[in-house]
């Protein structure tokens, strides 16, 4: 089986910090990391290949230069292979242009499986994994939490659904995306580790690589529908207040905070 995993190297969100006056984030000197989620799918592709001996497992990422990094980790912890796509004219891209451009590229690799992380902890939307799919013409699973089985005819999961879980199994080619509960995945090895930066590489596909399977309306800053207007954390909340009535008062104090807030 060939397995293709979608990654996104993510600023570590535990140091992310915002310039007060734009409403960005400021990425300079900040640590980066796999996706959790995309990093849970990297681990169940390589427990699926020792499954199934012969499978393939090959990382794909879209990304600047410095996001070599996580492809590398991915190779130290058993991937066989890893591309890169980047390029200034993919720069600025909202989940359509990613989507649009990561699904292009997917055309022009073999692949049985796609997975893909739920969502990317900087971004929060859930929607390139699922867009990538359409794009492509294949069925999906999104929210896996758990690999029930698999074969080199399909694949069955455990979909979570809010307070409940489906079954659903798929036939390849399809595309499943995974939760970051999904499983613990593996350190790298000292081995991998030297062949990740010795003995394998990372291949560089830029926008010529794919133009012949892309629209250039869909690429980029330009090819995106949607636009980031302004950045900003959590405000703390203020002190609550407590109010020891019956339940008659409750209500009437109820009320009147929600007229106050418009809400009604």
């Amino acid at each position: 089986m060939k397995i293709v995993v979608c990654v996104k190297q993510v600023p570590d969100t535990t140091e992310v910090k915002l310039d007060p006056v734009k409403g960005t984030l400021i990425r300079e000197g900040i640590p980066s990391i796999i996706n959790p989620d995309d990093k849970a799918g990297i681990e169940a592709a390589l427990q699926i290949k020792e499954m199934l001996p012969g499978s393939t497992v090959e990382i794909l990422s879209m990304g600047p230069a410095q996001a070599d990094v996580a492809l590398r980790e991915a190779l130290a912890m058993g991937a066989d292979k890893a591309t890169l796509l980047s390029d200034r004219a993919f720069s600025g891209a909202d989940t359509w242009a990613t989507s649009s451009t990561i699904a292009a590229a997917l055309k022009k690799m073999e692949f049985d499986l796609i997975i893909c992380g739920r969502q990317a902890i900087d971004g929060d939307t859930a929607q390139v994994g699922p867009q990538i799919a359409e794009h492509l013409g294949l069925p999906q699973i999104s929210y896996v939490e758990e690999v029930v089985s698999v074969t080199e005819e399909k694949i069955t999961v455990k979909r979570q659904f809010e307070d409940r879980y489906h079954i659903v199994e798929a036939t390849y080619p399809c595309l499943i995306t995974t939760l970051s509960e999904l499983n613990k995945p593996r350190y790298m090895s000292v081995g991998g580790i030297f062949d990740a930066y010795r003995e394998k590489s990372v291949t560089l596909w830029n926008l010529e690589s794919v133009k012949d399977t892309i629209s250039m309306e869909n690429i980029g800053l330009q090819g995106s529908p949607t636009r980031v207007i302004k950045s900003f954390t959590k405000q703390a909340k203020g002190k609550g207040v407590v109010h020891e009535v019956d339940a008659d008062e409750a209500v009437s104090i109820i009320v009147e905070k929600l007229a106050e807030k418009f809400f009604i």
